[in-house]
């Protein structure tokens, strides 16, 4: 994430062994020297009365596209791809060494966000982890502020849960852009988590850990240990608080994050010692959420943004694999899969023309074999919010089919997928699913 952009990485922290590679990166040495200044509970912690696991998409909700944003963003192009390029339009040329299934999209764009999210609900994935600047006017940050919003919509309407991941590195951005000013960081947090828990912490769609709302932060990249103590003295209830693989004195517990660094590939040998040092917190009653991903694939050297922060190979679906049966086994119930869409970086599980559905499927047989209730989703089910948005992309005035396509959309929503397949099939010149 250039810093163009609300993504953008702050290339000033150098890679370090065993840490992560979005601009924190502290040495294995800092993050075991740390652990003894984490202020835990010793219980791990109760999710609303639930017994089983939690699984939660971490999301980026930064992309523009020329029809709906009337520009194509830096996440598509990052000032060197051009998607306009190709005028057969066929394959767009994108900051990505992969091409979304349904192609490039706006984050603002509610026929994606339909898609997008049904595709998690009939996943079998419980909600959304949303990477978020806040709210203030400075480079891309409203934009993106309002694109969650309208996520958090359709997550609502699917009936799934949604938690914030909080980039403090923003409060360095404004500083250094002349937005705000260094004296006035930490009230400005103050504001901030105020403004989270007056719109956001206390809704039945924010995900809740023993009665706490559930706060990630990326970092922290700014605010300190005693700073992030006054900004949530101010709160009514303090958030349950994960840092990122490095322990703050008070922090609640940590996540991770895939293991690249010093643009070198990293092979199984190195991510397994990752996560198992990882999950070994988890055996001192330290509370984890458990690390997912599939891949690590970035494109900013060739995209001339820097240099590769590494790669990590998807071995053919393994490594996702084997990291979701990692997570799965653990004690933590909490299971963050990295990422739903980080196209930059390569981690993406929704379906793309290279995986298709595979990510998605994955996760449907864990659901479909774990105790209680029978999982109701298949993998044809999988197909029918790329059928719809595809439908829906079709320039048509057919107000028959925009009805009977709403129609389609509603019976997803009640989880009445054959109703919903049966519209879709029959509709005008219907699209075959992928």
């Amino acid at each position: 994430m250039g810093l163009q952009n609300s993504g953008g990485k702050d290339n000033s922290i150098p890679n370090q062994p065993f840490a992560v590679h979005r601009f924190l990166r502290p040495s294995y040495q800092r993050i075991i020297l740390c652990c003894g200044l984490l202020l835990l509970c010793s219980d791990h912690p109760q999710l609303e009365a639930e017994d089983r696991k939690i699984l939660l998409a971490h999301y980026m909700p930064w992309y523009s596209s020329q029809n709906i944003s009337e520009k194509w963003g830096w996440h598509w192009t990052m000032n060197h791809f051009d998607p306009e390029s190709d005028t057969q339009r066929k394959r767009r040329q994108i900051a990505s060494h992969y091409y979304p299934l349904i192609g490039p999209y706006d984050s603002n764009d509610p026929h994606a966000l339909e898609c997008q999210v049904l595709l998690m609900k009939f996943a079998g994935i419980d909600g959304v982890i949303i990477d978020w600047y806040g709210i203030t006017d400075h480079n891309d940050y409203a934009t993106l502020h309002r694109n969650t919003n309208h996520l958090i919509a359709y997550i609502k309407k699917a009936g799934l849960r949604f938690a914030i991941c909080y980039e403090d590195q923003s409060i360095k951005h404004m500083i250094e852009g002349g937005t705000l000013r260094e004296n006035q960081a930490v009230a400005h947090g103050e504001e901030l988590l105020s403004w989270m828990q007056e719109n956001w912490f206390g809704t039945d769609a924010y995900m809740k850990v023993k009665g706490r709302p559930l706060l990630l932060v990326f970092g922290p990249q700014y605010f300190n240990t005693a700073q992030w103590e006054q900004l949530f003295s101010a709160l009514t209830v303090r958030p349950h608080f994960y840092a990122l693989n490095a322990f703050i004195n008070g922090a609640d517990g940590i996540f991770g994050w895939p293991p690249v660094h010093g643009g070198m590939e990293v092979y199984p040998t190195v991510w397994r010692q990752y996560l198992n040092d990882f999950y070994a917190w988890e055996e001192d009653g330290r509370h984890l959420i458990g690390t997912v991903f599939p891949k690590f694939h970035d494109i900013y050297a060739q995209a001339g943004v820097h240099q590769s922060y590494g790669y990590l190979d998807d071995r053919d679906g393994e490594v996702f694999a084997e990291t979701l049966k990692i997570a799965w086994v653990s004690k933590t119930r909490l299971i963050q899969l990295i990422t739903w869409n980080d196209y930059g970086e390569g981690t993406i599980i929704e379906p793309t023309l290279e995986f298709g559905y595979r990510y998605l499927e994955m996760i449907q047989r864990y659901r479909q074999k774990q105790p209680g209730p029978v999982f109701p989703y298949s993998a044809e089910d999988l197909r029918l919010p790329v059928m719809l948005y595809k439908l829906r992309k079709r320039e048509t005035t057919d107000n028959a089919l925009a009805t009977s396509l709403d129609r389609a959309s509603a019976f997803m929503f009640s989880s009445n997928n054959e109703s919903a397949r049966e519209l879709l099939l029959s509709a005008h010149n219907p699209v075959k699913s992928q």
